[in-house]
Order: structure tokens, then C-alpha cells, then sequence
């Protein structure tokens, strides 16, 4: 069961360098003749505009609110306090501000798809208001899987590495295309996806299971493939985190992260997916805040690194679309220079959009104050500003209405067509791991389940856990299903509770978050198993998980907990579904890390001889 491999060292070694090609991204048909057309109607556009609106275009800052004239009280205190004004259309007004981004929770912009497209709506007309009327790039992080803002009426998809076991680019490119669709409905046009670094590192705090994979040629077909399906319904795509953010045990929220490849490593492990990106006509990169000294020995984050924004992806690459900051609230940028510097420093290194200013009056104005001390050019904001308009273009902002409409709303998001598809993209994502002397499918007379574990909140509505999701899941297959949430620390009461509900049923499936060597959940999982009732394991998000639990008999991996892996992984466990999914990482031993347990590729199917090994070629289906 075990292959011997590489270290870490030598993953990233083989890594290597793919030339994607597509078609069919938006504004690809359009004739030489036509583009030279809108571009000089832009330039137009352009050369009415004050600096003071120049410079509001770049910025895409947050608010607080569901509504752009009327949020509730409490939002309009929110914004008062941070942003000097009561609400989004005041924002707008007050900065010119060219595109803004929703987050769900925290700034209460996302309610329901209705309220949403209403909100996309007002923002529309604030901007259309301006002296200089240009519509709105409305943005998400909308990745799916662990990292989701729309949920509640949404379909939601298998996120980047559930696609990268699947191996299938129509997948990936269906999943962008219908996410991208329900996107376009609501009034949003720019998602900050697909991540386009290579997971190289199983400790990566902030990347990990976001990425598709551990494979730079694999991760540059899927990134190709997605590029591809939001572009086609009209969603500018965002690869990110430039210039690969995969080999990192740092979060550039909270620090500043050092990449140590070589420039030889950079180029065959981090560099392939944003080529990749960038054949398929990617519209916009976005920037990481981490150090890379082979790119640039200032020691400065590639944010704010004229040699890695200028120099290797706009001279090197080739890209000429929108680059646009990683947020700029974030420590990672933040360590060595002031919030009114960052801005400008960004722009001067190559950037266009700036995203996520901590305070937009400060940011702004530094901006203001570079441009009239000669510091910034006009000449160079229009660079910046041409960029944004022919993203706009190409979206489809300045053709007809910009605004959404109630009744494709009803029509397109969480449309059950899009709903089937997910189901099917997701049942060929869960991974067989384990299965030894064919414990899977579960057999006829094993009815009586009990679900326990690790039971993390659905990333857009904590009232829904995975424990009792999965159990549902279950009952709807026809079993007789108790669950128990043990939480990802369990507590050595807890951990009694469930051996004791584990007694008198034919199946414990026990679920896992993030396991490591020192987790209580690795003593849950040695006590179930001590009970002699049959354990099936799931890993929820991490598929490093099984590498510290020892001798379990059945393993699987979904890669993430909401409702369209949770519901997959069910089937495949009962036997309604062939496991299809292969590693897209390595999966390396705990106690010894240079030695690897299941290599890239490795998944078995309930066609194997116990124990035997399947490695399906890539799709290209």
C-alpha cells in the first residue's frame, strides 16, 4: 500500500512546464478592425476624465451594507466609522470608485440572490451617476469549495483540488462556466479565481486544498480550463496568487512569506499555471505579498516589485491585462511601508487595480499626492484605467444594460440543471485511498450507521455542519442513520460518547478536518477502531489526513464538507457511485516526510484487486 518517492524537495523538482491552449474566451472573436474600434471609443472615455476620477478607478474597496442607498443602521454607523461615508452609492460618489468587492458575513453584503442583484443594481446606477459615467466591476471571491462567498440559492461546486482529482478539464471548465453564469446574473463580473499556485507544500496555511493540485502541468490544464468557462458567459477570471504562492507555511494575511526557490524551480513549479493562464487570455493576475529573492533580492513583496510585476509578467510573460492587487489590508504587504505608500508603490511597480485599501481616504489620497508631485504620471494612470475599461468592454458593461435583471436571476442561479451537473462534476472527485480486504462499498446488511467527527460550519451558513449533512445524505440512500459531532478537538468525554454510540451499528464513518500529529482526533479514530465495528474514514478537506491515523481500513478524501462533496462522498461510500478521484498531491508519511505513503495519481476503484493501485491518465472529456 505504501510507494516509496520523493521528498517534498523532489516533488518540486519534477514539477513541470505546460502550454495550454483554448478558445472561445470573451472578445476572442472579435476582429482586429472591431477591437481597434472599441479601444479607441475607450481612449475616449479615458481622455474625459479628471485625474481625481483616474484615480478612483483603480480602487476596489469593501463596504458594509445589503442595500447601496439604504443599508441598516448599523452598517451605515460601520461605514461612517471606516470609510467616512454612510453608504456604498456615497462611496462611489466621493472617490469615483471604478469597482467594489462583496464579502459575505463580516460586511453583510450577501443576503439572498435577489437582495444581491439589487445591490449590484444600485451600485450600477451610483457609478453611472458620476461626472463621467462608467459602469461598476462588481468582484467575489467566489472559488468554491473552502473559499465561498455566495451560498444560500447559489449551486455550489467542488472547489480547485476536488477538481484537480477529477482530472476531467470539462469539469473544471463546466464548474467555471456555470459559477461564472450565476455570477453574470447577479450583476457580479470579476471573480478573484481560479488559484493558480501549485500546493508543493502539505503545511501551506492559506493555499492547501484552493489549489488544484501538486502537479504544474495538471494545475495549468485545470487553470487553462477555467479561465476558459467564466470567460465564455462574460466573468473577467482572476489567476492567482502571482508570483505562486504554493510553497509557503506562512498566511500573507498575518506575516510576509518567503519563497526560496530558485529561478530554475520558479519556472518549472510556479511559473506553468500562469502561462497556462495566460494562453487561455486570461483578463486579470492577482498579486501575491510574499518575498521571492530569485525574482527580486529587494526583499520587497512581489506586490510592490517592479521586477516581478514589470519585469517577468508583463516583459517575460507577456501578459498585458489587468494585474490587481491581493488585498492591501493584508500584514504581508503591510510590513515594510505606510497605507498611503503601498498604493502608490503598487502602482508604480505595474499594478492596476487596487484592492482592499485599509482606508480608502488614506490610499487614495497617497495616490493623489504621487500624481501631483510627478511622482506617478497622468500617462501612467491610463495605462491602469485603459486596462479596467477594456475588462469592463469585454464583459459586456458598456453594451446595453449593466444591470441585472430579477427575472435571470430566477432563471439562471441555482438553476437544478446547474445543480445536476455539479453532483455529477463532484462524484468523480472523491478519492479511495484505502479499502483494504473490501470494506467499500458497504455491503447490503450494513444499514445501521453512525456518523461522527469533525463537523466544520458550510463556509456560508454556520446553521448547516457537515456531521449531521452527511448523515442526511445517508437517510436519503436508505440507511438508518445517528450522528455525532465530536468536534475537530474532542475531549476524552467526548470521545467515550462516541465509542459508546458506536456500539450496535454495522458502520462508524468518522470524518476528519486537518489532523496532525498532536490531534485529538487521531485518538477518536484508534478508539473507534479498537470497538471492532467497521470504520470508514472521510477526510473532509485535507487528504494529508490519513497519513497520521494508522491502521484504518477504508479511506477516502473529499477535499472540502459542503453539500455537493458531502452528498458524493456518501454515494461512493454506499456503492451508488465508482470512486474516480485521484491524489492530485502526494501524500507523504507523518513520521517520516521523506518518504512518501500515496503518490500523486494513486486512487483505487472498486473494480482493483484489494490493495492494487489505479492511475487513470488525465481527461480531456
Amino acid at each position: 500500500m505504501q510507494d516509496r518517492s520523493l521528498s517534498r524537495r523532489a516533488v518540486i523538482a519534477s514539477a513541470t512546464v505546460v502550454a495550454a491552449s483554448t478558445a472561445g474566451v470573451v472578445g476572442a472573436a472579435a476582429t482586429p478592425a472591431i477591437a481597434h474600434g472599441r479601444d479607441r471609443r475607450l481612449k475616449r472615455i479615458v481622455s474625459r476624465m479628471s485625474v481625481e476620477a483616474k484615480i478612483g478607478q483603480l480602487f476596489v474597496p469593501y463596504f458594509y451594507g445589503t442595500s447601496a442607498t439604504s443599508p441598516s443602521q448599523l452598517d451605515q454607523d460601520r461605514n461612517l466609522r471606516e470609510l467616512g461615508v454612510r453608504t456604498v452609492a456615497e462611496l462611489i460618489a466621493k472617490y469615483h470608485i471604478g469597482g467594489v468587492i462583496y464579502f459575505h458575513g463580516w460586511t453583510n453584503n450577501i443576503q439572498d440572490p435577489q437582495q444581491i442583484a439589487d445591490l449590484s443594481n444600485g451600485v450600477q446606477r451610483a457609478s453611472l451617476a458620476l461626472p463621467t459615467p462608467i459602469p461598476s466591476l462588481i468582484s467575489i471571491d467566489q472559488e468554491h469549495g473552502v473559499n465561498v462567498r455566495i451560498g444560500s440559492g447559489a449551486t455550489q461546486l467542488p472547489g480547485a483540488m476536488a477538481l484537480g482529482a477529477g482530472r476531467s478539464l470539462s469539469g473544471a471548465r463546466t464548474a467555471g462556466r456555470i459559477s461564472g453564469a450565476e455570477l453574470a446574473a447577479l450583476g457580479i463580473h470579476q471573480n478573484f479565481a481560479p488559484v493558480a499556485d501549485v500546493n508543493v507544500n502539505p503545511a501551506n496555511p492559506i493555499i492547501n486544498v484552493r489549489s488544484f493540485g501538486a502537479d504544474a502541468r495538471e494545475v495549468g490544464r485545470m487553470v487553462a480550463a477555467q479561465v476558459t468557462g467564466y470567460q465564455q458567459v462574460g466573468v473577467v477570471a482572476c489567476a492567482k496568487h502571482f508570483p505562486g504562492h504554493g510553497d509557503t507555511g506562512q498566511d500573507s494575511h498575518t506575516g510576509l512569506p518567503v519563497i526560496t526557490h530558485t529561478r530554475e524551480e520558479w519556472e518549472r513549479i510556479d511559473a506553468p499555471p500562469f502561462r497556462a493562464a495566460i494562453a487561455a487570455g486570461v483578463d486579470s493576475i492577482m498579486t501575491a505579498h510574499l518575498q521571492v529573492p530569485a525574482l527580486d533580492p529587494s526583499n520587497d513583496p512581489a506586490t510592490l516589485s517592479p521586477a516581478i510585476l514589470q519585469g517577468v509578467l508583463r516583459d517575460e510573460l507577456g501578459f498585458d491585462g489587468v494585474i490587481v492587487t491581493d488585498a492591501l489590508n493584508m500584514e504581508g504587504v503591510r510590513t515594510k511601508y505606510g497605507d498611503d505608500r503601498v498604493p502608490v508603490l503598487a502602482l508604480k511597480a505595474g499594478a492596476d487595480q487596487l484592492l482592499f485599501p485599509p482606508d480608502i481616504d488614506v490610499a487614495y489620497h497617497g495616490v493623489l499626492a504621487a500624481v501631483r508631485d510627478g511622482e506617478i504620471t497622468e500617462e501612467r494612470l491610463d495605462e491602469s484605467v485603459l486596462r479596467i475599461l477594456r475588462v469592463k468592454d469585454k464583459a459586456g458593461l458598456f453594451d446595453g444594460s449593466p444591470y441585472a435583471s430579477p427575472r435571470e436571476v430566477d432563471r439562471v442561479v441555482g438553476a437544478r440543471r446547474h445543480r445536476l451537473a455539479a453532483a455529477r462534476i463532484a462524484e468523480r472527485t472523491t478519492t479511495l485511498l484505502v479499502n483494504e480486504d473490501e470494506a467499500l462499498p458497504l455491503h447490503r446488511r450494513q444499514r445501521r450507521l453512525l456518523v461522527v467527527g469533525a463537523s466544520p460550519a458550510f463556509p456560508t451558513d454556520d446553521t448547516r455542519t457537515t456531521v449531521p449533512e452527511l448523515a442526511a445524505a445517508f437517510d436519503e440512500l436508505g440507511y438508518r442513520t445517528s450522528h455525532l459531532a465530536t468536534g475537530r478537538a474532542p475531549d476524552a468525554a467526548k470521545i467515550d460518547e462516541a465509542v459508546a454510540a458506536a456500539r450496535g451499528r454495522d458502520v462508524v464513518v468518522v470524518t476528519t478536518d486537518n489532523v496532525s500529529a498532536t490531534s485529538a482526533q487521531r485518538t477518536l479514530v484508534s478508539r473507534l477502531l479498537a470497538t471492532g465495528v467497521p470504520v470508514v474514514h472521510l477526510a473532509v478537506r485535507n487528504p494529508y489526513d490519513i497519513a497520521h491515523l494508522g491502521d484504518v481500513r477504508a479511506s477516502l478524501a473529499s477535499y472540502c464538507w459542503t453539500e455537493v462533496e458531502l452528498r458524493a462522498a456518501a454515494r461512493v461510500i454506499a456503492g451508488r457511485v465508482e470512486p474516480r478521484g485521484k491524489l492530485p498531491v502526494p501524500v507523504q508519511r507523518a513520521d517520516d516526510p521523506a518518504e512518501v505513503l500515496f503518490r500523486l495519481g494513486h486512487g483505487l476503484s472498486y473494480d482493483d484487486r484489494p490493495g492494487a493501485l489505479t492511475t487513470a491518465a488525465p481527461t480531456s472529456d
